[in-house]
This record gives C-alpha cells, structure tokens and sequence, in this order.
C-alpha cells in the first residue's frame, strides 16, 4: 500500500512544476484523499486511467498494476490553487486527534504540536468509520469522528 507522503511529495511537486495532469497510483487511499482535494477546490477533475492516459474503458481492460488515477490541477490567474501540501503524520510519529483537539486546529488554535488551520486550508482525516474513513477535518468535526490527521493542504 502507497504511503500518504508519496501522495503529498507528487502532487505539490506537480503543481510547482506546473504540469496539467498527474498520474497516481490507483489506491483506496489515493482516490480518498485526491477526492477530498477536488472537494475543497484544489482540482478540476478525477478520471480513472491507466499508466498511457486518462481512459476509464481502458481501465477496467488491465490488470491492477497498469491503473492509475488521472488528476486535473487547477490554476486560477496563471498560479497555482494549491501552494503547499504537507504531511501531518508521519510513520514515525502517528498523530491522532479527539474531537476536541481537531475542533480546535479547526477554529485557530494550536492542538498538540500541529499549527491551527488558515483561511483556504484543509486538512485530511483517516477514521476508523468504515462507512466515513477518508474525511476532511471539518468534516469529522461535523460527524463527530476523531481519528489520524493525515496532511493539510493550502
């Protein structure tokens, strides 16, 4: 299974070197968090593909490996939407959050040792819910839900 950082490092990296498209892993993980960012505004479209190009009839044809998730970058005014994309938690150092502490990075304050979150930033949560296990931190606010607080993105 593909790590979040590599998502993190792929992603921030394609926007500052400005590509149009990017091609991911297909994971759950991936899928997950990559909706969570067409969500918030940070891309224009999500399209199954495989490694050659965004085609979802060709898609389901090969096997596991050959599949890839195709994400549109959006750029408003010749910038960049998203100007960083950075990991919270890491292998080495898990950070989880009750509602309270992610009520509070939601609302401007510090919560353990992670910054508040700014105007236009998110940041991703992994639950335990099966039914919500991908959500953005407002979101499980919303539901309720604590769990791991995976990157933030601005």
């Amino acid at each position: 299974m593909p790590l979040p950082y590599d998502l993190c490092a792929r992603v921030q990296n394609a926007f500052r070197a400005r590509h149009r498209h990017i091609a991911v892993e297909h994971s759950t993980q991936n899928l997950a968090i990559l909706t969570i960012l067409l969500r918030a505004g940070f891309l224009s479209n999500l399209t199954r593909g495989t490694i050659a190009s965004p085609s979802p009839s060709d898609f389901l044809r090969v096997g596991e490996a050959q599949r890839r998730i195709w994400a549109e970058l959006k750029y408003r005014d010749d910038r960049a939407v998203l100007s960083d994309m950075s990991l919270i938690s890491m292998p080495s150092r898990r950070v989880f959050m009750d509602v309270g502490e992610i009520r509070r990075i939601c609302s401007g304050r510090r919560a353990q040792t992670i910054k508040p979150l700014g105007l236009g930033e998110i940041a991703v949560v992994k639950t335990k819910s099966r039914e919500h296990e991908w959500l953005e931190a407002r979101e499980a606010l919303m539901l309720g839900l604590d769990g791991e607080v995976v990157c933030r993105a601005r």
